[in-house]
């Protein structure tokens, strides 16, 4: 499969919903995480990112104007102790961030959750997990083509990642009634850049009407050390 062009992807797409990136800078330094969300109603644009003790969570920027909470407002970014990082769309950050400490594998916490129960999109739940050393995994969850009778559990691994190149997954191939849902296995794209740069790509290249915020990490693989930049539309 083809390194595909970030910018390019996300500037051809009106709409992508939220996205993982997961991968390696092209210096190979550096681990690199990026997770946006983005919103066509008023409930879902009226969010910021807000650092935690533990990562990153969402929130109503106007709490007056929150409406119904239960697929808005979660953790979308949880570290464990030990490194490993989980990004996810959705509230089973907390369920493999639960299975983990419990001595499961991704695979057997997210073999509990489904797709989320929004129909008739039926949105697909994106999971990435971020080990300490640099080697990654990512995980779609989603209806078999609009069919919520069945869910699709699918589980990518990637142990030895390319420098300047990651895996992308977001949670539609675009915008739609219903919205479809994506497809396929995670794209790889280039990652080009410092932190600074690459996030002020993500964030330009996002549809201007429909971003809403933006979380990107570097991680030094041999110090352990991050640098995490965050960018909301609303401020």
């Amino acid at each position: 499969m083809k390194t595909i062009d970030i910018q390019q992807e996300l500037e051809n797409n009106s709409y992508p919903g939220r996205g993982i990136i997961l991968g390696r800078s092209a210096d190979n330094e550096n681990a690199v995480i990026a997770y946006w969300i983005m919103g066509r109603s008023a409930n879902s644009r009226n969010r910021v990112f807000i650092e935690t003790e533990d990562g990153i969570q969402t929130e109503a920027f106007d709490a007056s104007k929150l409406e119904d909470p239960s697929l808005i407002i979660y953790h979308p970014v949880r570290c464990l102790e030990d490194g490993t990082i989980i990004v996810t769309n959705g509230d089973q950050t907390d369920t493999i961030r639960d299975g983990l400490l419990e001595g499961k594998t991704f695979a057997q916490c997210l073999h509990t959750r489904a797709f989320e129960p929004d129909a008739p999109n039926y949105t697909p739940r994106i999971s990435g997990l971020m080990h300490k050393d640099g080697t990654y995994a990512l995980s779609i969850l989603k209806s078999d083509r609009g069919d919520p009778s069945c869910c699709c559990r699918y589980f990518f691994g990637y142990d030895n990642p390319t420098p300047g190149e990651g895996r992308y997954v977001s949670t539609y191939m675009g915008d739609g009634d219903p919205l479809p849902s994506f497809e396929g296995e995670p794209k790889p794209v280039q990652i080009t850049g410092k932190i600074d740069a690459f996030g002020e790509l993500l964030w330009n290249a996002l549809n201007e009407e429909n971003k809403v915020s933006l979380f990107v990490r570097y991680i030094h693989l041999l110090s352990g050390e991050s640098e995490t930049r965050i960018y909301n539309k609303n401020v």
